[in-house]
């Protein structure tokens, strides 16, 4: 029977890990930073990843050439490596798009088609451009729709500004940067209502919209930095769904505000493809003395297309490939089996990693550590207990191997809360096995390129992923490996929840979409930041 032990005054004691020096040399680890600094292989993978294939779409072929490069980067490393089907997911692939202003005058236009869009059948749709009205009412919005046939429809929001929130505390007055604020709340709820009193939701207007006879949906999701754009899923399922970029949404919007009646020219190249698999690509270096025990470096493998996935997560996976390598030069023979989990459909509500935990029960069963690396390219800062009442022992312990001048941005807390979202670590932890985030520093990852259409190579901080190859990756699975006690699962009593009066309890395993075909966003939040993720319906 498993024991909880309830901390009734603090669930998390923030702890500095001691900076001196280890006493006792380690061979294994002094040839991890070796081969980490002298022969690391990051910046190729990165570019034969990212520039050669791009991003990872689930439902994509894209998606199924990087799992065919990874398990073959992995047998050229004499590394096992499969790739696992879990389930299907709507076929896709991204084609060139273009667009134009074409009155009152000729502009070539920045944008973009969302995933899964459809596309122009081979022909380039030019119309005028009108603007989601302010009606009073569902009705009032009604009669309106009759006049949207054969027309591009303008939803998203005019940003007052395309300045960044840190140019104007660096340059703007006190009370401009007070206006500014007040009036772009002002407009965001504004615009909010608009939609509401439409009867729709942010869902299923575009669908009323083609419905109605719209020939396109243009959208704009402005990240708050210069020249980057949020790139999600389209739900119109007969015409083209695009983002313009701030800039060029905002210059037609105001022709059309003005009353110019700007127009459009619009060629969107798409292919809507039959069902295609999902996959986690796993591999393995077996281990020789407890080999039915497991060390897991974990990160998801596909990503939103808007760009390459450069920073998610294409620096997980590249942090987590350059670890199993050097580990098996090395390590060869760990104690314990070392797995490699590149999860599937990650970004559509963290779909891999839950079907892997429900179709290997015996793996999950015996995890030692699972190690998650998704939010970026920084070097890891932070790294919390995850609820595990004893992690502050064997993370410390494990730790105390990294060199300190890696090991010295690390700041830990322990025993933590465990997590329930955010990236595929949570689809351990609320299965009971010791997982934990590899928390980064920003580098500005939610404005420049956290699903953004700049999320490429050239952000990539290729220092501080070496640092992280080296941190978690190497010598904490390593140290993971060799110890000779298992990691403890024992966990917290959670706080009390106000409605029963007793303590929460511990997430429940959530069962992952195996059939997907995306419809709708969800919000969550994490660091500070609110963010969205995608949520399903199921085919029929």
């Amino acid at each position: 029977m498993k024991r909880s032990i309830l901390l009734p005054f603090l669930l998390s004691v923030t702890v500095v890990i001691a900076q001196k020096p280890s006493i006792d040399k380690d061979a294994v680890v002094d040839a991890i930073v070796t081969e980490a600094t002298q022969n690391s292989q990051l910046e190729v993978l990165g570019h034969e990843l990212l520039d050669g294939i791009g991003p990872r779409l689930v439902g994509t072929p894209e998606m199924k050439q990087a799992g065919d490069w990874a398990i073959e980067k992995y047998k050229s490393w004499g590394i096992a490596a499969h790739s696992e089907k879990w389930g299907e997911w709507r076929g896709w692939q991204r084609g060139p798009a273009h667009f134009e202003m074409t009155y009152p005058r000729v502009k070539s236009l920045e944008g973009m088609q969302l995933a899964w869009s459809p596309g122009t059948n081979g022909k380039t749709v030019s119309t005028e451009v009108i603007i989601l009205p302010a009606a009073a009412n569902g009705a009032e919005f009604e009669k309106w729709l009759s006049t949207v046939k054969g027309k591009f429809v303008m939803i998203s929001l005019l940003q007052p500004t395309g300045r960044p929130d840190k140019n104007w505390e660096e340059f703007g007055i006190k009370e401009s940067v007070a206006k500014m604020n007040k009036d772009r709340d002002s407009l965001f709820t504004e615009w909010t209502e608009r939609i509401s009193k439409t009867g729709y939701t942010s869902r299923t207007l575009p669908v009323a919209l083609e419905n109605a006879g719209a020939l396109g949906v243009i959208t704009n999701n402005w990240s708050k930095a210069v020249g980057a754009d949020k790139i999600f899923g389209a739900y119109t399922k007969q015409v083209p769904t695009i983002d313009l970029s701030l800039e060029d949404y905002g210059l037609v919007y105001r022709l059309a505000q003005s009353g110019k009646k700007p127009k459009m020219n619009m060629t969107v190249e798409s292919k809507m493809l039959p069902p295609a698999p999902t996959f986690n690509i796993i591999a393995e270096i077996k281990g020789v003395e407890k080999p039915d025990e497991y060390v897991i470096l974990s990160a998801h493998f596909d990503s939103w297309d808007g760009a390459t996935g450069a920073t998610d997560n294409g620096t997980g996976t590249l942090t987590m490939m350059e670890a199993a390598r050097i580990l098996k030069k090395v390590y060869p023979n760990p104690k314990r089996t070392i797995l490699v989990g590149h999860w599937g459909s990650e970004e559509q509500g963290l779909n891999g990693s839950r079907a892997f935990v429900e179709d290997h029960p015996e793996i999950v069963a015996n995890i030692q550590a699972v190690f998650n690396q998704d939010n970026g390219t920084g070097r890891v800062t932070s790294l919390q207990g995850m609820g595990f009442l004893h992690s502050y022992n064997y993370l410390s312990r494990w730790l105390s191997k990294v060199p300190q001048d890696v090991r010295k941005y690390v700041e830990t807390s322990f025993p933590g809360q465990p997590g329930t979202g955010g990236s595929d670590f949570a689809s351990f932890v609320m299965a009971g096995a010791p997982a934990f985030s590899l928390s980064s520093l920003s580098w500005d990852y939610g404005t420049i390129t956290w699903h953004t259409n700049r999320d490429t190579y050239d952000k990539i901080v290729f220092d501080d992923l070496r640092n992280n190859a080296i941190l978690t990756t190497a010598v904490m699975a390593y140290a993971a490996s060799e110890d000779p006690e298992k990691a403890s699962r024992e966990q917290v009593v959670l706080p009390v929840d106000p409605s029963t009066g007793k303590p929460r309890e511990w997430p429940k395993p959530v069962a992952p979409t195996r059939r997907g075909d995306v419809r709708k966003r969800y919000k969550f939040q994490v660091a500070g930041f609110k963010f969205y993720r995608i949520t399903i319906h199921y085919w029929n």
